[in-house]
């Protein structure tokens, strides 16, 4: 697994997607498959719940 950044989209609602740009996450080298920290995960989900969940995409930088 290698540290890159990515952007990555989450699905919040049936209407609203929400991309985060420039997330750190572990990758596998292999595959490709990826892998969010804990601590990570914890910032993603303050950024989703902060969305608007009115509108239907919105990009947000991910700042640690």
């Amino acid at each position: 697994m290698v540290r890159i950044q990515t952007d990555l989209p989450f699905k919040i609602n049936e209407t609203t997607i929400v991309i985060v740009k420039a997330l750190p996450v572990l990758q596998c080298q292999r595959c490709s498959e990826y892998a969010l920290e804990d601590l990570v995960m914890e910032r993603v989900d303050e950024i989703i719940s902060q969305a608007d969940a009115r509108a239907e995409l919105e990009i947000v930088r991910f700042a640690a």
